[in-house]
């Protein structure tokens, strides 16, 4: 059926010559967008549930966790568009393309990636503390890399690190070790609700705080919680004063799989996470700070809106690590010489704010429209960010293709 759904378009469309059986979605979905054949978009949209069904994807890490959202159709859509016009641009990323293509066709790439996973929700004590220990040397590596965690002392201000998702706790370990003078907060979800233990040693340099972080309504500026709200007696009064002030900040959190929650938290989670820590760690940074933030794809629309807002009022480094999780889609964008105070900071932290709103009590058309306010078009998108995209992304992409092409289960193909 999509053999014989492609052959029409690759014929009309002569242009899509990177078109194959495999992987026809984001190529048909960003000519459909461009050429305004809104009937062959929907017919396209309907391989999106079909998409979903695969263990890698192009989604926000490299599994996927159920059917798509309609929301997430839509951003998928958007991604297509991306997708095309990195293909026809960029050969790392053309050559990561394929790569991907040929693991989503071997169902050993897909047991490479789950017996990750299945370590990662079962890790033991040995293996808890070979992951910390390899956040270490990630966090060693980024900060050479890019100097991820260097923080200026002035000598009139107690340097201050903000942890938003600590445990087991390798990253702040290394912000600690490269600034003896600094002091930390971080927070971590309680191992009794499913998080991470914390393996750093005690220090009275640091305070941590177990708690679930996209719980604080108080300091994401809600007082009020209506009382038939399924997690009504669950948020949590505020945790950072006003004036509290950090010159860097660690955003690495990720949704948990062992972590409990009301059903409606499902499909939002990982947005209310995200904005929770890019809201929060802004709001409360020193002008002229860093913000480590852990992303994934980034070629995705999410990711590239959020490293368009960052070169607003940061210098935006992007990083792939070499030595771990090189074969996934993870990499890290250092924001440094954050403008905290400017104009399009507040536009930012306005927006996070809107959207953990409409995705903690909204309803989802009330989300769908406020992921959509003021963002561009695709178009508006790529003729503006589109060169800075490429800069951006060709070292990430080789880094990652340098690492599936060296994979058993794409070795094997070969």
């Amino acid at each position: 059926m999509v053999a014989k759904t492609l052959r029409p378009y690759k014929e009309e469309y002569p242009s899509m010559k990177y078109v194959n059986i495999i992987t026809p979605l984001h190529q048909l979905i960003s000519h459909f967008i461009l050429q305004g054949d809104s009937e062959r978009l929907r017919e396209t949209n309907e391989f999106l549930i079909t998409m979903a069904s695969n263990s890698i994807t192009p989604f926000h890490n490299d599994f996927a966790e159920g059917p798509l959202s309609s929301i997430d159709q839509e951003i998928e859509q958007f991604r297509g568009a991306i997708v095309q016009f990195l293909l026809e641009r960029v050969p790392e990323f053309r050559e990561l393309h394929e790569l991907r293509r040929r693991g989503w066709d071997n169902p050993k790439g897909d047991a490479y990636f789950r017996q990750q996973r299945n370590q990662a929700d079962k890790a033991s004590a040995r293996s808890a503390q070979f992951f910390y220990q390899m956040m270490q040397r990630i966090g060693q590596e980024l900060h050479q890399a890019v100097g991820a965690f260097a923080i200026p002392n002035d000598g009139l201000s107690q340097p201050m690190v903000l942890d938003m998702c600590m445990a087991p706790g390798g990253f702040l370990a290394t912000a600690l070790q490269l600034n003896p003078m600094a002091r930390a907060v971080g927070f971590s979800l309680p191992v009794g609700s499913g998080g991470h233990k914390a393996l750093m040693p005690n220090s009275r340099r640091v305070e941590l705080r177990f708690l679930d972080i996209t719980m604080l309504a108080a300091d994401m500026g809600v007082t009020e919680v209506p009382v038939d709200h399924p997690d009504h007696g669950r948020f949590l009064p505020q945790q950072l004063r006003p004036d509290d002030r950090f010159d860097l900040v660690i955003c690495d959190g990720q949704v948990l799989r062992t972590h409990a929650r009301e059903d409606y938290r499902e499909k939002r989670e990982a947005r209310r996470l995200t904005v929770t820590q890019l809201y929060l760690g802004l709001k409360h940074m020193r002008p002229g700070g860093t913000m480590v933030v852990l992303l994934h794809k980034l070629e995705n629309w999410d990711t590239v809106l959020l490293l368009r807002t960052f070169g607003e009022f940061a210098t935006v480094k992007v990083y792939k690590p070499r030595t771990s999780h090189c074969k996934r889609s993870s990499f890290y964008m250092v924001a440094g010489n954050v403008q905290s105070q400017r104009p399009a900071a507040a536009r930012a932290m306005g927006r996070w704010k809107s959207i953990w709103e409409a995705a903690t009590f909204g309803t989802d058309e009330a989300y769908r429209k406020t992921l959509q306010e003021g963002e561009p078009s695709v178009e508006e998108m790529l003729g503006d960010f589109g060169s800075e995209l490429m800069r951006l992304g060709r070292d990430v992409w080789a880094t990652q293709a340098r690492a599936l092409a060296e994979a058993p289960f794409i070795r094997q193909q070969s």
